[in-house]
């Protein structure tokens, strides 16, 4: 079993838990340092559990004398990149691989391309091609072009959608949720933020200068700029910012400002608070010092037992981390986006920590959105469920756009 981190941790073992015909069933985890994970293999069991991040050592380390006959990937879209080592890694262990299964609530996050990896996983290429080149030749033309020629994304040919999931439809099964569970109602609240006179002139400011440090106008804007850009922009609108030693500047408090508001007007509901970068995660943490929440990091499995206990009223949490998996439905019905993150994948995932089987309650999902700032381009882009990386381009552009013309 290859699952994220933490679900490998704790989810697993406790899951089998729960079911007459699993519980004889013996678990290994295999995780840690080396010396744990080899006695870890070495332990009798039915299931071996490790995280994705071991499967290159693991395939290193068992070579032609790979023993398991059947392998399930717990989120397969983490095995997405056909240029990822962890996919080689496994690739190469297909061989000795009888069955596996695949399991993924994304598995095209940010577009039909996302599948031929997971496809070929299953397959060995079968179905859409042995090699990843050929099948983006046939199923893909280029989109956006640099000024140097160079392709920098790729667009699906008419009918490609329908295309791909014929070939696939045999060995693939995909279901929504509404057709086989009971989930309670979702609801999607923006809180907006108004920036105050300083904080908006402070934004303003670092916004025109981080724009003016951009190439000229008309020349094309690569996407590792862009990207910092964006990075800077939604640091600035949660009300702090890296400098290049990775000290902490804050801008403002607006948004922890209206974050304690919402706290208030929820009465004591325990929180799921969703941060995108560390300084945000500390500024909470500050300012929740002496409150009467008690406030807690999800960092182990004994948080996710707490939360799920009700011993918890603050769970922060970063998306990355806790997006997959994590079953956190038993301890609240609310979840906080402090700060935004453009990847719908991990969005998503970590919205149905709340909102899955087992959930009693509405699931409210509140984004604290700063006006005038990128975190509305954000909204839009989410709300767009597709083609997302280009929405990010365009927005971004249309926002330097602006503020070069008002000089």
């Amino acid at each position: 079993m290859i699952a994220p981190k933490k679900v490998a941790e704790g989810t697993w073992m406790r899951e089998k838990e729960k079911w007459d015909h699993t519980r004889i069933l013996r678990v290994s985890p295999v995780l840690g340092s080396q010396a744990k994970r080899i006695r870890a293999l070495n332990t009798p069991a039915d299931i071996y559990v490790t995280n994705r991040e071991n499967v290159v050592w693991l395939a290193d380390y068992y070579r032609n004398s790979w023993p398991f006959d059947m392998v399930v990937i717990d989120e397969s879209s983490s095995f997405r990149s056909h240029s990822a080592k962890r996919f080689k890694a496994l690739a190469g262990m297909g061989p000795h691989i009888e069955r596996l299964v695949e399991l993924t609530g994304t598995p095209s996050p940010n577009g039909l391309d996302d599948l031929w990896a997971q496809v070929y996983l299953l397959d060995s290429g079968e179905r859409l091609g042995r090699r990843y080149t050929h099948f983006r030749e046939r199923y893909f033309q280029p989109g956006r072009r640099g000024a140097d020629g160079m392709v920098y994304s790729y667009e699906a040919k008419p009918g490609t959608e329908e295309a791909i999931l014929e070939r696939i439809s045999d060995i693939c099964v995909s279901m929504k949720a509404e057709d086989y569970l009971q989930l309670p109602d979702l609801t999607y609240h923006e809180v907006p933020v108004e920036l105050d006179t300083k904080a908006r002139a402070a934004y303003r400011e670092l916004e025109r200068k981080m724009v003016l440090e951009l190439p000229e106008e008309g020349k094309e804007i690569d996407v590792a700029s862009a990207a910092a850009l964006s990075n800077k922009l939604l640091q600035l609108a949660n009300g702090a910012l890296y400098d290049e030693d990775r000290g902490v500047h804050e801008i403002h408090g607006c948004k922890l400002e209206a974050f304690l508001e919402l706290l208030e007007s929820l009465a004591g509901k325990p929180v799921l608070v969703f941060y995108s970068f560390r300084h945000d995660r500390d500024r909470i943490l500050k300012v929740l010092e002496g409150r009467k929440f008690r406030v807690r990091e999800l960092r182990k499995p004994a948080d996710e037992d707490d939360w799920n206990s009700g011993r918890i009223d603050v769970l922060l949490a970063h998306p990355a981390s806790s997006a997959y998996g994590l079953n956190l439905q038993q301890g609240g019905n609310h979840i906080v986006w402090f700060g935004l993150t453009w990847n719908y994948e991990l969005y998503t995932q970590a919205n149905k920590r709340l909102h899955r089987q087992g959930q009693t309650e509405k699931v409210i999902i509140h984004h604290l959105v700063c006006a005038g700032t990128r975190d509305e381009d954000v909204m839009a882009a989410l709300s767009r469920k597709e083609n997302v990386q280009e929405w990010v381009m365009q927005s971004l552009k249309a926002r330097i756009q602006m503020i070069r013309e008002e000089g």
